[in-house]
């Protein structure tokens, strides 16, 4: 998939914002001598200096682009909306049905596939990330993801007649902070950094 049309029009979406005004709206970390955000993002710090966009981590990995891309639309269309506590399905987003299907194979699936047979994983995974253990399903977690934006990734075991199953939860402000399509892509990410912490 060719993400740099994407990129490119996120650079420039984002050069055309006051730092200032995305700092409050994004809660993240805004040097104006240096010219440099920094946020958390599933647990590691990143950093985007404005107003060219570029992004890297403390750890000097490459950050693949897709992150980029995030974080990107996250520093740029974070509002003031604060989290509600009242967690949404992804249908519930705007549009959310037109994505649903690449929601399912980057979301639902990975959680089922990486933490269906062992719920308690998920526990650990999750809490390793700043996660807190919510009350639904077999198991349950709440991961910061965004300062703005947490996410609720909930496991179903499985029995002699049922498969396990899972759902990805938001929270209600989701909609104020990333598009739609955005959050087809998120929960992917986090599951992948969950997935090396068991």
């Amino acid at each position: 998939m060719n993400l740099n049309p994407a990129h490119e029009v996120a650079v420039t979406e984002f050069a055309e914002k006051k730092p200032e005004d995305m700092a409050l709206n994004s809660m993240a970390i805004y040097d104006p001598e240096r010219k440099i955000f920094s946020l958390n993002f599933v647990g590691k710090e990143y950093f985007v200096h404005y107003p060219d966009g570029t992004v890297w981590m403390s750890e000097k990995d490459d950050v693949p682009q897709i992150v980029q891309i995030l974080l990107l639309h996250y520093l740029t269309h974070a509002a003031p909306a604060q989290v509600q506590g009242k967690n949404i399905s992804f249908k519930e987003l705007p549009s959310g049905m037109i994505y649903v299907n690449p929601f399912t194979n980057r979301a639902i699936r990975p959680l089922v596939g990486i933490f269906g047979q062992d719920p308690s994983k998920l526990i650990q995974a999750g809490k390793s990330l700043g996660g807190e253990v919510t009350d639904m399903g077999d198991a349950a977690v709440t991961v910061p993801v965004l300062p703005k934006i947490p996410v609720t990734f909930v496991i179903w075991k499985g029995d002699d007649e049922f498969p396990p199953t899972g759902n990805v939860l938001f929270d209600a402000s989701a909609a104020f902070h990333l598009h739609t399509e955005d959050y087809a892509w998120l929960p992917g990410l986090a599951l992948s950094e969950m997935k090396t912490k068991v």
